[in-house]
């Protein structure tokens, strides 16, 4: 599925409890600064470099460099931001709570996205 910042594949729809996804970003591209209200999520960066910046609240985020091999855990309600600083490629499993695709508060988006669309 096309993204404004690059795209995201799934392979595993949620069927059996977890959702697999792969995706792309393009480097200096973000996605929003977001939470979930149900879901969590595990990162795994495949290739490329990134930076996470995750916290409890906007004014309390704190950034990590992420290289290929590096794996984080982001639990539901972990505001939460991944900025792809070379082209980005990585792999998220997370839980598939009923309604996980609209599971997304968006507090800043580039891309105009902003808002709140969670169920």
């Amino acid at each position: 599925m096309p993204k404004p910042w690059g795209h995201e594949a799934v392979f595993a729809d949620g069927e059996h409890g977890y959702v697999g996804k792969l995706i792309t970003v393009r480097a200096g591209e973000a996605l929003s600064l977001q939470l979930h209200a149900e879901k969590d999520e595990t990162l795994v960066v495949v290739s490329g470099r990134a930076r996470l910046d995750e916290g409890p609240a906007a004014d309390r985020l704190t950034s990590h460099l992420l290289r290929p091999g590096d794996v984080v855990h982001l639990p539901a309600t972990v505001l939460h931001r991944v900025t792809a600083l070379s082209d980005l490629l990585f792999a998220e499993a997370s839980t598939a709570a009923t309604g996980w695709r609209e599971d997304v508060v968006r507090f800043a988006d580039r891309y105009g996205r902003a808002g709140t669309t969670h169920p």
